[in-house]
């Protein structure tokens, strides 16, 4: 019997099998774009439960089911007894029982740990207030196809020791490469996250001393759900993070700016970065569905 795999950060998977992962993903992009079908997951079902909402993260799960030949179906709080306070564990006993695979976004990252811990079937993060793997493989992607393999290459983050900065730092160890994290006092990463990246993470606190020469520039939303109420602070605090076509003139000729969306323009990042000919945000954007795809191809393949 085949042991389950879940995917709640990018330290699940070895280095190697996240690459197949990206290569088959640019494979599924390809199939995609030229009509070919690939129903690799025919009579398959994914519950997606979501107790934070989005956009990216439902229409590319389901779109990315639908093409794969399976199904998925939509778990709001109010559609399960966990919005009326059944145990997570018992949620995780029996829905699993009844489909292939869940996707979950939520808050707390013990709470998606907790059900992968009772689940049948492989559980894939679809965003916690700790992490956000499956952005990452769609991140990854975008550089892979643009620039080709990110070992030994520099990326800045720029703004919040946030989900998105944790999976950097994740991401700096499995594909070997440098990250730097610029981000105000008061703001940094978890400190055990950034303690087992070792040599290949550090915290610089000027934004261009961390963007000089660098390969990719990354940013996010200065207020993330559930933050609202800090809003005027943290847009003080972060004013100085603000990636600017003078900001990104310190990074390498070539460097690529990414993020995970939604953006707002003229806060974290002025809009004329976004909407270049050649920015990769949009290509970022739709990787994430085609990285998914790859992904439960991986963990619901024979």
């Amino acid at each position: 019997m085949r042991r389950i795999q879940h995917f709640l950060t990018l330290l699940d998977l070895p280095p190697a099998t996240l690459r197949g992962i990206i290569r088959r993903a640019s494979e599924l992009k390809h199939l995609q774009r030229t009509g070919k079908p690939h129903t690799t997951l025919q009579g398959k079902v994914l519950a997606m439960i979501f107790e934070k909402s989005s956009t990216r993260t439902r229409v590319s799960f389901e779109a990315g089911m639908s093409q794969l030949g399976g199904s998925a179906m939509f778990l709001s709080p109010r559609d399960t007894q966990l919005g009326r306070g059944e145990p997570i564990e018992d949620t995780a006993r029996v829905l699993s029982r009844m489909v292939d695979c869940v996707m979950i976004r939520t808050f707390a990252h013990t709470n998606i740990v907790r059900f992968a811990e009772h689940s049948h079937v492989p559980v894939i993060n679809g965003l916690t207030d700790l992490y956000h793997p499956c952005q990452l493989l769609a991140d990854m992607q975008t550089f892979f196809e643009h620039r080709g393999d990110i070992q030994g290459h520099t990326v800045t983050w720029v703004g919040d020791g946030n989900n998105m900065c944790h999976s950097y730092i994740n991401a700096a160890r499995q594909f070997d490469f440098q990250l730097r994290i610029a981000c105000p006092h008061g703001y940094e990463p978890d400190a055990k996250i950034l303690a087992t990246a070792g040599k290949c993470v550090r915290v610089v606190r000027e934004p261009s001393a961390a963007v000089e020469g660098t390969d990719l520039v990354v940013t996010d939303t200065w207020v993330s759900m559930g933050q609202e109420k800090e809003k005027q602070h943290r847009q003080a605090a972060f004013a100085p993070y603000k990636v600017t076509r003078e900001l990104m003139a310190f990074a390498a000729p070539d460097a690529l700016f990414m993020h995970c969306l939604p953006a707002y323009r003229g806060m974290e990042v002025e809009a004329e970065i976004l909407d270049a000919p050649d920015s990769v945000v949009w290509n970022e954007a739709e990787n994430r569905l085609h990285a998914q795809k790859a992904l439960l191809e991986f963990l619901l393949g024979d």
